[in-house]
């Protein structure tokens, strides 16, 4: 007799397939413990969601979730979901867990077309502790219902971190009260990359921002599905947007500076000048960010930051000599150093792109890999923690 295929992504630990099937209904009860019972709408919006479908609207069936103190081994997100022709239910120890198993639950009953799932057991648990998606805001301004949606398609797969990625040269996404032209004037440019030709313009201006309101809103909505944001702001490259609403805080003493906000994508040459103004200005930007966002990660970006503006600015050249600071790659480095100490002071930890370790990657910062996998033996050498996001493998806008 051939097995049975199981429609779940990722692939559980374990599955057993057993005899008979269940039936999901229109009638069919959701049993949940007190302190599950803001779970039980998970279950029953993909019910309604498939009402449609299905075909045993005479047959009452019962799903429970509940929480079993026996299941430590399986750690907070695992779970055991059990399906028999009259009953299915899921356990887990951490409410946590009881959501990815009402997530598998989901799945089989997309995949069933008709409500029909076999029975079976499965007990699984994640094998990566952090699994991302990112969302770049910061060249494309998608707004709260797509945000939205774009956590429940995370949710449904089971993954636990979103990187929100919010400040770009092409446009600064979030409110910060103490510098409203961050949003005034950094959220706006006056066309975007023609589709089919970026080197030639759409002139049709664009802007859009979330309000410190959106954040929270949107934070909240993660949490309810156990997913955790992560806030990225780009320093202290990607900053063409900032400093084209804050001119002081870019380097200002060289020649030819007339920062915008970009309209075409790639890596320009606008960077955060390394001054104590600066360094008090992503301090404040840093206090209300971290007030949005609960989450002990804060991502910096530190990527394609050119050295050019660092080379030619007095000022500049000037802090590496008193910082007895070879080159600009160490430059860069104090830079982090510098913003990972103000991170501390809010028991947050840096992360950001392997960039960060040019110049010297400190022993504290987390560091995600998008370029060569050889940084990430590096980094792990050292004894630093790594999240890997190759761009030759996880990149989705790459054919």
């Amino acid at each position: 007799m051939p097995q049975k295929t199981v429609n779940v992504i990722p692939k559980p630990q374990k599955i057993e397939i057993t005899e008979g099937e269940f039936q999901v209904s229109a009638k069919t009860p959701v049993l949940a413990e007190k302190e599950l019972s803001c779970l039980k709408k998970f279950i029953q919006e993909a019910i309604s969601h498939a009402s449609s479908a299905l075909k045993g609207a005479g047959k009452v069936s019962e799903i429970s979730i509940s929480i079993n103190r026996d299941l430590k081994k399986l750690g907070d997100e695992g779970y055991i979901l059990e399906i028999t022709p009259g009953r299915m239910t899921v356990e887990s120890v951490s409410p946590k867990g009881i959501f990815y198993g009402i997530q598998t639950f989901n799945q089989l009953l997309f995949s069933s077309g008709n409500g029909k799932i076999p029975c079976m057991r499965i007990e699984d648990s994640p094998r990566l502790g952090w699994r991302g998606m990112m969302l770049d805001e910061g060249r494309h301004f998608f707004g709260k219902d797509f945000v939205k949606k774009f956590l429940d398609i995370m949710a449904l797969y089971k993954m636990n971190s979103f990187h929100w990625h919010l400040t770009e040269d092409q446009g600064w996404r979030i409110e910060i009260r103490k510098y409203p032209k961050l949003t005034s004037v950094g959220s706006k440019r006056t066309e975007s990359p023609l589709e089919g030709n970026r080197n030639a313009g759409d002139g049709i201006p664009y802007e859009g921002f979330y309000t410190q309101e959106d954040i929270r809103e949107i934070v909240k909505y993660a949490a309810d599905r156990f997913i955790n944001v992560v806030p990225e702001i780009e320093m202290p490259g990607h900053a063409a947007a900032a400093i084209a609403s804050y001119p002081e805080f870019g380097n200002d003493d060289i020649k030819d500076y007339k920062p915008e906000v970009k309209t075409r994508w790639g890596v320009h040459h606008y960077t955060y000048s390394p001054t104590e103004r600066t360094f008090k200005f992503l301090e404040d930007v840093i206090g209300e960010v971290v007030a949005l966002f609960p989450g002990k990660y804060f991502h910096i970006g530190g990527d394609e930051a050119p050295k050019d503006q660092w080379k030619n600015s007095p000022t500049a050249q000037r802090i590496m000599l008193d910082n007895g600071l070879k080159d600009e790659h160490e430059l860069q480095s104090f830079f982090i150093k510098r913003i990972e100490a103000i991170l501390k002071k809010h028991d947050r930890i840096l992360i950001g792109w392997d960039e960060i370790q040019e110049g010297g990657l400190s022993p504290t910062a987390t560091m995600m890999v998008w370029r060569d996998w050889k940084w990430a033996t590096m980094a792990l050498n050292n004894g630093n923690c790594i999240v890997m996001a190759p761009n030759s493998h996880t990149y989705f806008d790459h054919y």
